[in-house]
């Protein structure tokens, strides 16, 4: 049980001696091999990896010189499994359990890294290996909420006292009042980043203003946008950090009671949870008498079934409560009556994250960073069409360009970009032409999408902006809790156009309908949610009208995927008359004699593909 900074710089200096191999590179004599245990490259077999780690360390007598850490992501997923050796910062990707005897061989005992096995950008030509952090992919990086993800092992909190843990809840609780820490969050400019922006300090302000004798704390772990993982990550990665910031939350606004509400989905981050919760408890870190100071705090979870609506903070507090996830109407705002009708205040997992490190460093330490009006950084879940799938945070105003050509590795298979996602389901597509714009709050409103939790996904010139557009609203029409009828009747009615559109029945004045509609939606939706979903239809209007055109007037899909407008056709100069194609049609729609010119039967074609991904002569083409 720690009571007082001395005791808790004394577990600090302990746990430093062992985390400083990792962090400072610093040789002890001692190897870490770190393997990342979040949850994409557990389901590639990261658990298999340690398993195996061990067993061959324990075979080669390294058990003395040799720890095996289980961390949290490292952010490059598409390279997953992934682990990594210090003091060295040795990295190896896509690691398979075979590679481990060589790795141990060689490496952990003969101290010579197996470059056959690491990540390609870490190697020069002439051989010789490179940090890190000078990749391509991290060096633009600035890591503040991702700060411990991929570097501690999440389920130890020695190993987050080592990283500063605790040290800003110990000066909130013993030197500053609740005014003074509330106006370090004010001026340090955090928004919170669970998509709306709102200013984080002026929610506390108007928390600890309403007068009642039980407040709350909640976070948003929901985190339920399409392709969305930076939260999970986070909590996976650094749970003590959320814990310690609600903490410190509770203090600033006269609270005593927090709840995490974390989709069931997670279950690695609920688990992780659970531990920190309980080692924060043991410690004295959560519970009564925190430091002695006479601040009481709890903390509890409460687990989501998945419901989109839940991420908006009504509906996520009526959930609590154990009802029917919705929305209400505000005003009252939570910040006068939230949970169980008292004063709550509702941030999202990225926005805690950033709360220790403002206390500890200063308001204008994260004011520096970021642009005029969004301050900080930003975590993105980089998705799509894009070489280095994972998780990346910058700070805010990197451009886009930065962001998906240098950071995200640029498209696949020479193709070109075409758009990137922003704010999932309540964003917009973004453009070729705005490549270059700064990411933040106001540019990205500017041009009709929205920052969001930070998914990022990335479209090439394969993707049909048409179907995408209606790939959303189907998302938000399953999504939609029904309690208004503009949200469950009017999205119905926009996915119903768009299935129209797509299946070649459209009409031009289909599209000015459509677009009437969406304003009518946003304007008069109950909650944010509702409001925001028909961005993504907007925004590809905007941009992409051309396709709708398309769609409506030539009766084709100009990028080749909706499927009622496609047809497929042979060249017969190409083909070979080899027959493979009319073996693998599973309907029997091509026909031909061998050494001739095959045809495919319109009619009888559903228009699958298996006939072109299976001629290799290049002889099929759709259209």
């Amino acid at each position: 049980m720690i009571k007082t900074l001395d005791e808790l710089n004394a577990v600090k200096v302990k746990a430093a001696e062992v985390v400083s191999t990792r962090v400072e590179h610093r040789d002890s004599g001692v190897r870490d091999v770190l393997v990342c245990g979040g949850t994409g490259c557990t389901s590639s077999g990261s658990a298999n990896i340690i398993k195996t780690l061990e067993e061959e360390i324990e075979k080669n007598g390294l058990k003395d010189k040799v720890n095996v850490i289980k961390t949290g992501c490292f952010g490059l997923c598409a390279l997953g499994p992934i682990m990594i050796v210090y003091p060295e910062g040795v990295f190896y990707s896509k690691t398979e359990s075979e590679h481990i005897p060589e790795i141990v061989e060689q490496h952990l005992k003969n101290g010579e890294p197996v470059k056959k096995y690491l990540y390609s950008e870490t190697v020069h030509e002439d051989g010789s290996i490179i940090s890190l952090d000078e990749t391509p992919f991290y060096k633009k990086q600035h890591r503040v909420a991702l700060r411990n993800c991929g570097v501690i092992n999440p389920e130890h909190i020695e190993e987050y006292i080592a990283r500063d843990g605790y040290q800003a809840l110990n000066k909130v609780l013993t030197s500053m009042s609740p005014d003074d820490v509330i106006k370090v969050i004010t001026d340090s400019g955090l928004r919170g980043r669970g998509g709306a922006g709102f200013p984080t300090g002026r929610k506390w302000q108007f928390a600890k203003a309403s007068v009642n004798e039980q407040k709350y704390v909640c976070c948003n772990a929901d985190e339920g946008d399409p392709g969305a993982f930076m939260d999970r990550s986070v909590l996976e990665g650094d749970p003590h950090a959320v814990i310690e910031a609600m903490t410190i939350a509770g203090y600033a606004i006269g609270a005593n009671q927090g709840y995490i509400y974390v989709r069931a989905e997670y279950p690695i981050a609920v688990e992780r949870l659970e531990i920190a919760i309980k080692q924060a408890e043991e410690q004295g870190m959560l519970g009564d008498d925190i430091f002695g100071t006479g601040f009481s705090f709890h903390l509890g979870l409460r687990l989501g079934a998945g419901a989109f609506v839940c991420g908006e903070e009504t509906a996520l507090m009526t959930s609590i409560e154990g009802n029917r996830g919705e929305p209400r109407v505000r005003p009252p705002f939570p910040a006068v009556k939230g949970l169980f009708g008292k004063p709550t205040i509702l941030n999202n997992v990225e926005t805690y994250a950033n709360i220790c490190q403002i206390i500890l460093k200063g308001a204008e330490w994260f004011a520096g960073m970021g642009t005029e009006k969004s301050k900080g950084t930003k975590v993105f879940a980089l998705g799509g069409k894009i070489h280095n799938t994972g998780l990346v945070e910058v700070p805010m105003g990197t451009t886009l360009r930065e962001v998906v050509e240098e950071i995200g590795g640029g498209i696949p298979n020479g193709k070109k970009f075409k758009a990137a996602q922003t704010g999932g389901p309540s964003g917009g597509c973004i453009p070729p032409q705005h490549l270059d714009i700064p990411i933040d709050y106001d540019n990205l409103i500017s041009i009709g999408s929205m920052m969001g939790s930070g998914g990022l996904i990335v479209m090439d010139e394969d993707n049909c902006m048409v179907d995408i557009a209606k790939f959303f609203l189907e998302f938000t029409v399953d999504e939609s809790c029904g309690k208004c009828t503009p949200c469950r009747i009017g999205t119905k009615r926009l996915y119903e156009i768009l299935t129209k559109i797509t299946e070649g029945k459209g009409t031009m004045e289909d599209l000015d309908k459509m677009e009437k509609l969406c304003y009518y939606i946003k304007d008069n939706a109950l909650c944010g949610l509702g409001q925001t979903a028909p961005n993504p239809v907007l925004s590809t209007l905007r941009y992409f009208r051309d396709e709708y055109i398309a769609h409506v007037k030539d009766k084709t899909c100009p990028a080749g995927v909706c499927k009622s407008l496609l047809s497929y056709k042979i060249i017969a100069d190409k083909c070979k008359g080899c027959s493979l194609c009319s073996k693998k049609c599973p309907v029997g729609a091509i026909s031909g004699e061998i050494r001739n010119p095959f045809k495919i039967d319109s009619e009888k074609c559903i228009k699958c593909g298996v006939c072109m991904s299976n001629c290799k002569f290049g002889a099929i083409v759709k259209g």
